[in-house]
């Protein structure tokens, strides 16, 4: 699959929907929509909300686009690095009662604990080049 490099309105564009389509296939792969961390010794859920924030974000660069389409390995393979403030005027992180960051290669995984679950939820996955 050819990802467009440019940044063009019509590439970013196209950058979403490949994700989108990425996102469709991995998930009929993984119907428990789940996968094993090592560094954190937990799954990382895939929900709906992290499908809109990659989405939303990944399609804007070229590299953050090809690190979905790595997203198992990514997502099994990232090593916790660090906790991330909370951004408390977010309302799309306010299920989460901290935000870690994972790293894999040139790959950053944002990761949620939700509040009412205790799972990790998958927020963003991306590259670390903007």
């Amino acid at each position: 699959m050819e990802i467009p490099r440019g940044n063009s309105r019509e590439d970013i564009k196209a950058r979403r929907q490949i994700i989108k389509d990425y996102y469709a296939i991995w998930c009929g792969e993984h119907p428990d929509k789940k996968v094993w961390n090592k560094s954190l010794k937990a799954n990382i859920h895939v929900k709906f909300q992290s499908i809109n924030e990659t989405v939303g974000h990944a399609a804007l660069s070229y590299e953050s686009t090809a690190a979905v389409l790595n997203l198992s390995e990514v997502l099994s393979h990232a090593v916790l690095s660090g906790t991330l403030p909370k951004k408390y005027n977010n309302k799309n992180q306010k299920p989460y009662s901290k935000m870690l960051l994972l790293r894999w290669n040139s790959c950053r995984v944002i990761v949620g604990l939700q509040k009412s679950t205790g799972e990790y939820v998958q927020y963003y996955v991306g590259s670390e080049k903007k």
